[in-house]
This record gives C-alpha cells, structure tokens and sequence, in this order.
C-alpha cells in the first residue's frame, strides 16, 4: 500500500520546503505548488489524500480560500487544512465556512503539525476500512452511509466535509444525549478547540437549513455541548 500523498500549496519557497522535508521523514509523499492556478490544474489531473493550503498565495491575498471553495466542489470529503501566518478569528472562520477540516497557523511546531495531518488522514482510513460493512444509520428524516460518507436529510443529499459527517454521526449515533465538544473532536478523530467546533456545528445546520428551513434537530445544551433532538 502506498503512502499518502500531501499537497502543500505555500507561496514561500523556504517554508514549503521545510514542511515538505519534515512531512517526507515521516513517510508521506509530498508535492509542492505555489500558486492557486498550479495547484488548481494539477488537482484537476489527480487529486492529493490531504492539502495543505496557506490563505494568502502570491499576489492573491485570498488564494487559498479561493482554492479551498474550489477544492471542495471538486472533492466533498477530501481533508484540507489550512496552514497560514492569518489568525484573526474572521479567517478562521472564513477557513471553516469554506469547508476545511482544520485550520492552524504558522506558529504551531511541527510535531503538532503532523499530529493534526496524521488524525485528518486516520478519520480517512477509518471510513475506507468500514467501507465494506455498509453502516447506514437512519434517524428520522436523516439517513447517513458510512460507507460513502453521505448524508441526506428527507432524501435530500446534504454535503457535509468529513468532519461535519463524523459530527453529525456522533449526535444522531445517540439521540436525545447531550455530547460535549471534547467528545465531537474524538468523533471526528481531529484535534480542534471549542471555538471550532462551534463553527462546525453552526455550518452544519445552515447545510441542512438550506434544505429544510425548519431544522432544528441540532439542540445546543448551553454551557454542556450539543444533542440531536428527536
């Protein structure tokens, strides 16, 4: 079995490279880009199992955002994170909004780094191994494969990232029980904080409001975490 291969788009030569080199010693296969055009047309040949991506790429102060948006239209459960020197809560947000599964600054050490990679590419290798048992779990209006991770709510699909699904999984799994926020980071087997997951959550019910206005199966127990409501 080949090792995963990582896309690592960063306008900063010198900083792709040391990425690039701590992520090979670990054993990945790692490709660099540069630019959203290059990086844009080689996912459109063949797609990475994970992408790096900075938010600021050369002269496109929001390249990476606008490669992410365009990322996750081509590829709905493909892992992105977001590795930048932008930590303003607007960009973290933004980051999220758009789909990625994480989202770090430049700051974090590279062990922590490949830590995070590592728990993005396991929640991946958890799907493929199940991928033969065919879960699907059904609660009310929603109906989640497992094996495909896809979700629809009144038979209607609902794209969910792979973190949103394991989210969704993990309240539906047990309705009626609140789970705290440390518990929907294991769910989703990625380390996150508080602040994030609350935006995972909220991008997950304007996904199924978008669907049905009437929602409300996503219950918040204030000051606890959040419960799937029957």
């Amino acid at each position: 079995m080949s090792s995963p291969t990582i896309a690592i788009v960063e306008d900063e030569l010198a900083i792709a490279e040391n990425y690039r080199d701590a992520l090979r010693r670990t054993g990945y296969q790692v490709n660099l880009y540069h630019t959203r055009p290059e990086a844009l047309a080689a996912f459109q040949q063949r797609l990475p199992d994970l992408a790096v991506i900075d938010v600021g790429l050369g002269a496109e102060i929001e390249g990476g955002f606008d490669l992410c948006r365009e990322l996750r239209a081509m590829a709905p459960t493909l892992p992105i994170l977001f590795l930048t020197a932008r930590d303003s809560e607007l960009d973290i947000i933004s980051g999220l909004r758009l789909g990625a599964d994480d989202y770090l600054t430049k700051d974090i050490s590279l062990p922590h780094m490949q830590a995070r990679i590592s728990a993005l590419l396991r929640r991946v290798s958890v799907m493929q191994s199940q991928s033969d048992e065919g879960e699907t779990l059904s609660q009310g209006d929603l109906t989640l494969d497992v094996s495909r991770l896809h979700c629809h709510w009144k038979e209607q699909p609902v794209d969910l990232t792979v973190t949103e699904f394991w989210i969704v999984h993990a309240l539906a799994k047990r309705p009626g029980h609140v789970k705290s926020r440390s518990q929907l980071m294991e769910a989703a087997r990625v380390v996150l904080d508080d602040n994030t997951i609350t935006s995972h959550v909220k991008r997950i019910r304007r996904k199924f409001q978008a669907i049905d206005s009437s929602f409300d199966a996503i219950g918040t127990a204030y000051g606890m975490g959040y419960r799937w409501q029957v």
